[in-house]
């Protein structure tokens, strides 16, 4: 068996205190401890004795996300000792960081492994990453392989892995069962618009509502987004791919919870019988929504599926979502946007996004906004009348749909990584979901 090579955490300070062979050899890689750097050191036969690592001021989840792909394929063990807690994190980030996407385009590279110390929560590590990997691999897949019966086909196989049940309302079953805002939303396209249905655990437990967006592709309709616009609107089911992550993670964590999720999966294409500017559609909920804006089309898909979600009283009601440009332009792609309607429940939700590396930032519903959604022929317009605050005004356009004594968490969100950063690769993420998973976990499954 092949050698187990420490890693060793190191400030300036540290390294003053090495010998003075081991400071020249770091003087001379031009190593200086920074964070998310490494030096490999050599032992007297020029082997690696010990790898040297920039000590940040804490040790997060992502300390080594970086190092679980950049250094030499061999084994590595964590210095000791470390608490439970901060083992776990370094070890989830490490595995993270080794998430490759291999659909079209392999990679035999080896990459190194992390020995993994006996107090880490290899349960939740193994959930966490599984339930990411599905994250990341449904968002990079592209339409051509992930429309909606794809994406329903991933729910089918979550579904069977867990022994959930799940129903599909499809075509023109959605306008026989009143959800007329998805059918309008995807009827253009060939691949018929739907709405997935999963359920899961006791149905005497405390009942958790997940929705996702799963607008598997956004030509923006008839309001049509020009090329730079369009080109990632493969990740527009980002939102239904996290919940589905999500999902994972708590069946996999057996959670005592009665979950749902519910997902509408549609396509925003353009043909004859797209829906156009200023068409008047109904809703689930029976408002009627004239339509400002043919590529503000999630927060329609949104709007039925919540409105049923609601029908049974959840416990917490959370919705994913790429919704709006204006979320990233005011936080930017790395910090989702939240939005809550009980103050308690959002202060919980920062507090454990802050203690598990999965932070987000809350947005007000501000209700003097309400009334830049107001339309003279329909009882509400699916965009502002203003180029301002677009985040808010969705944000609020969808609590039209939510009961105000249910708890309720809107996530706006990118959903993919414009830069590699340490255990976050470009590409499709999940953002927000292991600080959900934490919520539901502490404040509602009781743990």
């Amino acid at each position: 068996m092949s050698q187990v090579i420490p890693l060793q955490f190191v400030n300036i300070e540290d390294l003053k205190q090495q010998p003075d062979t081991v400071r020249h050899w770091v003087s001379a890689a031009g190593f200086k401890a920074a964070p998310n750097s490494y030096c490999l050191v050599p032992d007297s036969q020029g082997a690696i004795a010990t790898v040297f690592v920039g000590k940040p001021p804490t040790l997060d989840t992502w300390t080594l996300g970086s190092l679980a792909q950049s250094l030499p394929p061999n084994r590595y063990r964590l210095p000791t000792p470390l608490d439970d807690d901060t083992a776990t994190k370094l070890c989830l980030g490490w595995q993270l960081g080794q998430y490759r996407f291999t659909q079209y385009k392999k990679n035999s590279s080896p990459l190194p492994e992390l020995i993994f110390p006996e107090n880490i929560n290899q349960t939740y590590i193994a959930a966490a990453v599984a339930a990411t990997t599905l994250v990341r691999d449904l968002i990079n897949t592209p339409v051509n392989d992930m429309g909606p019966a794809q994406l329903e086909a991933a729910a089918q196989a979550l579904a069977e892995q867990h022994q959930a049940k799940i129903q599909v309302i499809q075509g023109e079953a959605l306008l026989a069962q009143n959800y007329p805002m998805i059918h309008a939303v995807g009827r253009a396209n060939d691949h018929a618009p739907r709405l997935i249905d999963l359920q899961w655990g006791d149905a005497n437990a405390p009942k958790v509502t997940l929705v996702g967006k799963g607008v598997c592709f956004d030509t923006g309709g008839l309001n049509m987004k020009n090329s730079t616009g369009m080109k990632l609107m493969k990740k527009d089911m980002g939102g239904a791919a996290q919940v589905l992550g999500l999902a994972s993670l708590i069946m996999q964590m057996q959670l005592p919870i009665h979950l749902r999720v519910l997902i509408p999966a549609v396509e925003n294409s353009i043909a004859d019988n797209a829906m156009r500017p200023s068409d008047v559609l109904s809703s689930r909920k029976g408002v009627t929504v004239e339509i400002g804006n043919t590529d503000a089309e999630g927060r329609l898909v949104l709007a039925d599926a919540l409105w049923e979600a609601v029908s049974d009283a959840p416990a917490l009601l959370i919705d994913c979502a790429t919704l709006t440009g204006a979320a990233r332009v005011a936080l930017g792609t790395e910090l989702p946007a939240f939005f809550c309607n009980h103050e308690s429940t959002a202060a919980a939700l920062k507090t454990v996004g802050a203690a598990c590396d999965d932070p987000l930032w809350q947005l007000p519903l501000h209700p003097p906004y309400r009334e830049m959604l107001s339309s003279k022929i329909a009882d509400l317009n699916n965009i502002s009348n203003t180029a301002y605050g677009g985040s808010i005004t969705a944000a609020l356009f969808l609590q039209e749909f939510v009961k105000p004594e249910i708890p309720w968490i809107h996530i706006d969100f990118m959903a993919w990584n414009v830069r590699s950063l340490p255990g976050r690769p470009e590409g499709g993420d999940a953002m927000g979901m292991r600080a959900l998973f934490a919520l539901i976990k502490t404040h509602v499954a009781g743990q």
